[in-house]
């Protein structure tokens, strides 16, 4: 009996929050690798609902993914989303590249398919002798046919693995090991190749998500090292009625409100991934917030006469046809007391998004995140240049272009266009990353004295007359 060829990837789903893909291995022998991981986390009391998008990119076979979870899930706490629900998320809380502009009076003062049934060679088969692991569930989703699996040793469960054909690698066993003392469960969801679309060598896989309830809100990621090619990002949009740091980690705020020059325009996801690699350099094992902002997840209906999505915004993304189904999409839909739409659009106005990025590698991290509300700030908005304490989550990264020798007509007193939102996410910082081809600090007009770094790009000071 000949197995397929699979993939396998052992997330970790924290017993208190939730997980996200942590390794692949792969029964083909291809050269795989997890570059960059885009997790999502809502949360209301002891309910985590955990959404989690991966990039892979190795051999087009049938493959699969494991990960670990703290409780047995059953078929309605699993679905797969949309990729489009991820894509509007990262767009969401990512920086801002804006316009202002100025002419005699300024505009505003200048602030400094369902699977196919399986094969017989894909099919789990009892063991003849007991290595202590037992299928808890078996259900399909989407592309995936999924069995939940529970282990009482952990080289049992390396062994069983391995004997139905998921390669683990010899460095991943001791990792297991602590998620298997503290009773976990293994989720596998396996794939059918001929389900997926591979572009350009990478699997383009539905998103996935679970929900559970439990007392404590981590998310581990140690396992995620095991397929490392390097350093990995790590993007985390917590959902949830404040604002949320890594209580284990040195919380700091990208650098905001920077005056940029206009060749900027073109060039904003590499200068931004510039700035990103210049922060973590000077800060190797910090979380960086990137977005807090209370009301920014999009209600069911878009009330445009209180800002796009209810509350005040700047500048405002224009409105999406995810904006609508997004919160349910993301989880407020098995929230406890959420029934109506209503019901939504207010979890969505009182609920904080906040964008943290992580960068990790083998050295650098030793324990997996565990997550802590914090006081609400601003910064990133006009007159306030750096992030401080506020009465409300109003943060964001905002990187402003002033243009000469135009009016404000059609923006409205006091308002910016938007240029970009979301050049610079995910896809940009991490999937797509490019090099400016001048010094960052040519760029800028703002001097970023935390990044040591001086602004070349200011207006020679005109002689007073």
């Amino acid at each position: 009996m000949r197995a397929s060829p699979l993939l396998l990837c052992l997330a970790l789903l924290a017993a208190p929050a939730h997980a996200f893909c942590g390794f692949y291995v792969s029964s083909a022998g291809g050269q795989l690798f997890n570059d960059a991981t885009m997790v999502t986390l809502m949360r209301d009391g002891t309910r985590t609902v955990l959404g989690m998008q991966n990039n892979y990119r190795g051999p087009p076979e049938d493959f699969a993914l494991i990960i670990p979870v703290p409780v047995i899930l059953q078929k309605e706490n699993v679905k797969t989303l949309p990729k489009g629900a991820f894509e509007r998320i990262d767009a969401l809380a990512s920086p801002r590249l804006v316009e202002m502009y100025t002419d005699t009076v300024p505009c505003r003062s200048r602030f400094g398919g369902g699977m196919g049934m399986p094969s017989k060679a894909d099919v789990v088969e009892p063991l003849p002798r007991d290595l202590g692991v037992k299928v808890e569930a078996t259900f399909s989703v989407g592309e995936y046919d999924i069995v939940i699996l529970s282990a009482k040793d952990a080289l049992g469960l390396e062994i069983w693995l391995d004997e139905n054909k998921y390669k683990i690698p010899a460095h991943a066993a001791p990792l297991l090991k602590p998620y298997v003392q503290t009773n976990w469960k293994f989720f596998v969801a396996k794939v059918n190749s001929k389900k997926v679309k591979f572009v350009a060598g990478q699997a383009v896989l539905s998103p996935l998500r679970f929900h559970y309830d439990s007392e404590k809100f981590e998310l581990p990621v140690r396992l995620g090292l095991v397929n490392s090619s390097g350093s990995q990002d790590l993007i985390v949009h917590v959902i949830a009625k404040g604002r949320y740091e890594v209580a284990n980690r040195p919380n700091i705020t990208i650098p905001t409100n920077l005056d940029v020059k206009t060749s900027v325009k073109p060039v904003f996801g590499a200068f931004y991934a510039d700035l990103v690699e210049r922060t973590f350099k000077k800060n190797p094992t910090a979380a960086i917030t990137e977005f807090a902002w209370q009301g920014a997840l999009p209600p069911p209906e878009v009330m445009v006469d209180q800002g796009i999505y209810g509350v005040t915004c700047d500048p405002c993304p224009p409105p999406h046809p995810m904006d609508d189904p997004l919160a349910r999409f993301l989880g407020a839909d098995v929230l406890p007391g959420i029934k109506t739409d209503a019901q939504v659009a207010k979890f969505a106005r009182e609920a904080t998004l906040t964008r943290l990025h992580l960068r990790y590698s083998k050295d650098s991290l030793t324990d997996d995140l565990v997550f802590k509300q914090v006081e609400p700030i601003h910064g990133g908005v006009p007159g306030v240049a750096k992030a401080e304490p506020a009465k409300a989550n109003r943060f964001q990264g905002r990187y402003v272009m002033w243009i000469k020798g135009s009016t404000c007509s059609g923006l409205g007193m006091g308002q910016s266009g938007i240029v970009s939102s979301g050049l610079a996410g995910t896809s940009a910082v991490m999937t797509r990353k490019t090099t400016l081809e001048v010094p960052i600090d040519e760029l800028l007009v703002t001097d970023i004295p935390e990044l040591e770094i001086v602004a070349k790009g200011k207006p020679p000071v005109q002689p007073v007359k």
